[in-house]
Protein backbone atom coordinates (compact mmCIF):
# COMPACT_ATOMS: atom_id res chain seq x y z
CA UNK A 1 0.00 0.00 0.00
CA UNK A 2 1.01 3.31 -1.37
CA UNK A 3 0.73 6.24 1.02
CA UNK A 4 0.97 9.95 1.58
CA UNK A 5 1.09 10.99 5.70
CA UNK A 6 0.71 14.98 6.43
CA UNK A 7 0.53 16.35 9.54
CA UNK A 8 -1.34 19.50 10.81
CA UNK A 9 -3.88 18.29 8.07
CA UNK A 10 -6.89 19.99 9.38
CA UNK A 11 -6.43 23.45 8.14
CA UNK A 12 -4.11 25.81 5.90
CA UNK A 13 -1.42 24.65 4.45
CA UNK A 14 -1.54 20.91 5.80
CA UNK A 15 -4.99 20.94 4.42
CA UNK A 16 -3.79 22.56 1.45
CA UNK A 17 -1.10 19.46 0.96
CA UNK A 18 -3.43 16.89 1.27
CA UNK A 19 -5.67 18.62 -1.56
CA UNK A 20 -2.69 18.84 -3.86
CA UNK A 21 -1.54 15.70 -3.26
CA UNK A 22 -4.91 13.72 -3.71
CA UNK A 23 -4.72 15.46 -7.17
CA UNK A 24 -1.23 14.74 -8.26
CA UNK A 25 0.05 11.61 -7.12
CA UNK A 26 -2.79 9.09 -8.74
CA UNK A 27 -0.66 6.25 -7.77
CA UNK A 28 -1.32 6.53 -3.81
CA UNK A 29 -3.91 4.26 -1.72
CA UNK A 30 -4.79 6.28 0.63
CA UNK A 31 -3.85 9.68 1.99
CA UNK A 32 -3.12 9.74 6.21
CA UNK A 33 -3.86 12.80 7.94
CA UNK A 34 -3.17 13.94 11.46
CA UNK A 35 -4.74 16.71 13.81
CA UNK A 36 -6.50 17.96 16.72
CA UNK A 37 -9.76 18.44 15.01
CA UNK A 38 -11.32 15.31 14.54
CA UNK A 39 -14.49 17.06 13.00
CA UNK A 40 -12.18 19.18 10.33
CA UNK A 41 -10.08 15.81 9.32
CA UNK A 42 -13.90 14.48 8.72
CA UNK A 43 -14.75 17.29 6.95
CA UNK A 44 -11.63 16.62 4.22
CA UNK A 45 -11.99 13.11 3.86
CA UNK A 46 -15.49 13.85 2.71
CA UNK A 47 -14.34 16.32 0.87
CA UNK A 48 -11.36 14.35 -1.16
CA UNK A 49 -12.87 11.92 -3.75
CA UNK A 50 -9.98 10.78 -5.36
CA UNK A 51 -7.84 8.41 -3.02
CA UNK A 52 -9.38 7.26 1.03
CA UNK A 53 -8.07 9.70 3.37
CA UNK A 54 -7.19 8.48 7.00
CA UNK A 55 -7.32 9.77 9.66
CA UNK A 56 -5.71 10.06 13.28
CA UNK A 57 -7.35 12.59 16.01
CA UNK A 58 -4.17 13.42 18.03
CA UNK A 59 -2.47 16.62 20.08
CA UNK A 60 1.03 15.69 18.36
CA UNK A 61 2.87 17.62 21.84
CA UNK A 62 1.47 14.08 23.44
CA UNK A 63 4.15 11.38 23.36
CA UNK A 64 1.27 9.28 23.63
CA UNK A 65 -0.97 10.19 21.16
CA UNK A 66 1.63 8.40 18.66
CA UNK A 67 0.33 4.79 19.64
CA UNK A 68 -2.36 4.68 17.05
CA UNK A 69 -0.15 6.18 14.18
CA UNK A 70 2.56 3.47 15.07
CA UNK A 71 -0.18 0.45 15.11
CA UNK A 72 -1.43 1.34 11.90
CA UNK A 73 2.04 1.63 10.13
CA UNK A 74 2.88 -2.12 12.03
CA UNK A 75 -0.06 -3.63 10.89
CA UNK A 76 -0.44 -2.31 7.00
CA UNK A 77 3.42 -1.72 6.51
CA UNK A 78 2.60 0.60 4.09
CA UNK A 79 5.55 2.15 1.75
CA UNK A 80 5.19 5.72 2.42
CA UNK A 81 6.06 7.91 -0.83
CA UNK A 82 5.63 11.67 1.24
CA UNK A 83 5.68 12.81 4.52
CA UNK A 84 4.25 16.18 5.13
CA UNK A 85 5.14 18.06 8.37
CA UNK A 86 2.84 20.93 8.31
CA UNK A 87 1.91 21.43 12.25
CA UNK A 88 2.93 23.61 13.44
CA UNK A 89 2.77 27.38 15.25
CA UNK A 90 3.92 30.45 16.06
CA UNK A 91 2.90 33.24 18.26
CA UNK A 92 3.88 37.18 17.94
CA UNK A 93 5.89 38.86 21.64
CA UNK A 94 9.03 38.69 23.47
CA UNK A 95 9.88 36.11 25.40
CA UNK A 96 9.47 37.84 28.81
CA UNK A 97 5.52 38.74 27.22
CA UNK A 98 4.61 34.96 26.35
CA UNK A 99 3.66 32.49 28.82
CA UNK A 100 5.72 29.30 29.70
CA UNK A 101 3.48 26.93 28.24
CA UNK A 102 3.31 29.48 24.61
CA UNK A 103 7.42 29.49 24.78
CA UNK A 104 7.48 25.85 25.19
CA UNK A 105 4.63 24.71 23.48
CA UNK A 106 5.98 26.14 19.97
CA UNK A 107 9.23 23.91 20.41
CA UNK A 108 7.14 20.59 21.36
CA UNK A 109 4.64 21.32 18.21
CA UNK A 110 7.38 22.72 15.67
CA UNK A 111 10.72 20.28 16.66
CA UNK A 112 10.09 17.38 19.04
CA UNK A 113 6.70 16.35 17.07
CA UNK A 114 8.41 17.16 13.26
CA UNK A 115 11.75 14.97 15.21
CA UNK A 116 9.30 12.12 16.31
CA UNK A 117 7.38 11.71 12.97
CA UNK A 118 10.36 11.97 10.68
CA UNK A 119 11.68 8.97 13.41
CA UNK A 120 8.94 6.68 13.28
CA UNK A 121 8.12 7.04 9.70
CA UNK A 122 11.10 6.63 8.10
CA UNK A 123 11.45 2.94 8.45
CA UNK A 124 8.52 2.85 6.43
CA UNK A 125 9.37 5.07 3.47
CA UNK A 126 9.75 4.40 0.11
CA UNK A 127 12.54 2.31 -1.32
CA UNK A 128 12.47 3.37 -4.86
CA UNK A 129 11.39 7.16 -4.27
CA UNK A 130 10.45 9.08 -1.56
CA UNK A 131 10.36 13.13 -0.10
CA UNK A 132 9.99 14.44 3.27
CA UNK A 133 8.00 18.07 3.30
CA UNK A 134 8.88 20.12 6.49
CA UNK A 135 7.16 23.65 6.84
CA UNK A 136 10.15 25.65 8.07
CA UNK A 137 9.40 29.34 7.38
CA UNK A 138 11.63 32.28 6.08
CA UNK A 139 12.16 33.41 9.88
CA UNK A 140 14.24 30.71 10.16
CA UNK A 141 17.07 32.64 7.78
CA UNK A 142 17.33 35.10 10.92
CA UNK A 143 16.87 35.68 14.76
CA UNK A 144 13.96 37.41 14.70
CA UNK A 145 13.19 39.60 18.60
CA UNK A 146 9.21 39.37 19.46
CA UNK A 147 9.17 35.77 17.55
CA UNK A 148 12.06 34.52 18.99
CA UNK A 149 11.20 30.72 19.71
CA UNK A 150 8.95 30.71 16.71
CA UNK A 151 12.27 31.59 14.40
CA UNK A 152 14.63 29.32 16.31
CA UNK A 153 12.47 26.51 16.39
CA UNK A 154 12.32 27.23 12.22
CA UNK A 155 15.63 27.61 12.06
CA UNK A 156 15.68 24.19 13.44
CA UNK A 157 13.57 22.36 10.87
CA UNK A 158 15.52 24.15 7.99
CA UNK A 159 19.08 22.92 9.76
CA UNK A 160 18.05 19.44 10.35
CA UNK A 161 16.37 18.84 6.70
CA UNK A 162 19.32 19.64 5.03
CA UNK A 163 21.29 17.51 7.13
CA UNK A 164 18.82 14.63 6.33
CA UNK A 165 18.23 15.19 3.13
CA UNK A 166 22.15 14.84 2.64
CA UNK A 167 22.16 11.66 5.13
CA UNK A 168 19.22 10.26 3.29
CA UNK A 169 20.23 10.47 -0.24
CA UNK A 170 21.85 6.69 -0.38
CA UNK A 171 17.86 5.73 0.54
CA UNK A 172 16.49 8.01 -2.56
CA UNK A 173 15.01 10.06 0.29
CA UNK A 174 14.67 14.13 -0.23
CA UNK A 175 14.15 15.81 2.61
CA UNK A 176 12.67 19.16 1.84
CA UNK A 177 12.62 22.31 3.81
CA UNK A 178 9.86 24.82 2.77
CA UNK A 179 10.40 28.54 3.76
CA UNK A 180 7.57 30.33 2.64
CA UNK A 181 6.98 34.13 4.50
CA UNK A 182 3.47 35.03 5.87
CA UNK A 183 0.81 32.69 3.83
CA UNK A 184 -2.54 33.65 3.91
CA UNK A 185 -3.92 30.98 6.61
CA UNK A 186 -5.08 30.95 10.12
CA UNK A 187 -1.87 30.78 11.09
CA UNK A 188 -2.41 34.82 12.67
CA UNK A 189 -5.62 33.80 14.42
CA UNK A 190 -2.50 32.15 16.98
CA UNK A 191 0.20 33.82 16.42
CA UNK A 192 -2.18 37.58 16.81
CA UNK A 193 -2.96 36.83 20.50
CA UNK A 194 -0.82 39.27 22.55
CA UNK A 195 0.55 41.37 19.44
CA UNK A 196 -0.41 42.16 15.69
CA UNK A 197 2.03 41.29 13.02
CA UNK A 198 4.19 44.29 11.90
CA UNK A 199 2.48 45.99 8.90
CA UNK A 200 5.11 45.87 6.10
CA UNK A 201 4.83 41.70 6.78
CA UNK A 202 1.24 41.74 6.12
CA UNK A 203 2.25 43.62 2.62
CA UNK A 204 3.83 40.12 1.32
CA UNK A 205 1.66 37.49 2.59
CA UNK A 206 1.12 34.58 -0.39
CA UNK A 207 -1.58 32.25 -0.96
CA UNK A 208 -1.03 28.83 0.61
CA UNK A 209 -2.18 26.90 -2.46
CA UNK A 210 0.53 28.61 -4.62
CA UNK A 211 3.37 28.33 -1.84
CA UNK A 212 1.97 24.11 -1.62
CA UNK A 213 2.41 24.38 -5.60
CA UNK A 214 5.89 24.95 -5.53
CA UNK A 215 7.02 23.21 -2.65
CA UNK A 216 5.70 19.73 -3.63
CA UNK A 217 7.26 20.24 -7.26
CA UNK A 218 10.76 21.21 -5.70
CA UNK A 219 10.42 18.30 -3.60
CA UNK A 220 9.80 16.18 -7.14
CA UNK A 221 12.92 18.05 -8.19
CA UNK A 222 15.17 16.83 -5.24
CA UNK A 223 15.82 20.23 -4.18
CA UNK A 224 16.62 20.90 -0.53
CA UNK A 225 14.96 24.37 0.49
CA UNK A 226 11.67 25.95 -1.29
CA UNK A 227 11.40 29.34 -1.16
CA UNK A 228 8.38 30.99 -2.45
CA UNK A 229 8.54 34.10 -3.86
CA UNK A 230 10.93 36.95 -5.15
CA UNK A 231 10.72 39.02 -1.69
CA UNK A 232 11.46 35.77 0.44
CA UNK A 233 14.02 34.99 -1.95
CA UNK A 234 15.70 38.04 -2.00
CA UNK A 235 15.22 38.10 1.79
CA UNK A 236 17.43 35.13 2.33
CA UNK A 237 19.78 36.51 -0.16
CA UNK A 238 20.09 39.42 2.56
CA UNK A 239 20.83 37.13 5.47
CA UNK A 240 23.69 34.74 3.58
CA UNK A 241 25.50 38.69 2.50
CA UNK A 242 24.78 40.82 5.54
CA UNK A 243 25.54 40.13 8.97
CA UNK A 244 22.77 38.52 11.72
CA UNK A 245 23.72 41.18 14.41
CA UNK A 246 23.24 44.21 12.41
CA UNK A 247 20.01 42.83 10.47
CA UNK A 248 18.09 41.61 14.02
CA UNK A 249 18.33 45.74 14.64
CA UNK A 250 15.45 46.26 12.24
CA UNK A 251 13.26 43.25 13.11
CA UNK A 252 11.98 44.63 15.99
Amino acid sequence: MRIAVVTGASSGIGKEFVKQIANRYRTLDEIWVLARRTERLLELAEEIKSVKIRCFSCDLTDKRRFVKYKNALKKYNPSIRILVNAAGYGIIGTFRELKEEDNVGMVELNCTALTRMIDISLPYMSKKQANIINMASSAAFLPQPSFAVYAASKSYVLSLSQALNQELKKRRITVTAVCPGPVDTEFFDIAEVYNSVKVYKKLFRANACDVVSLALKDAYHKKAVSVYGFSMKGFRLLTKLLPHGFMVKFIK
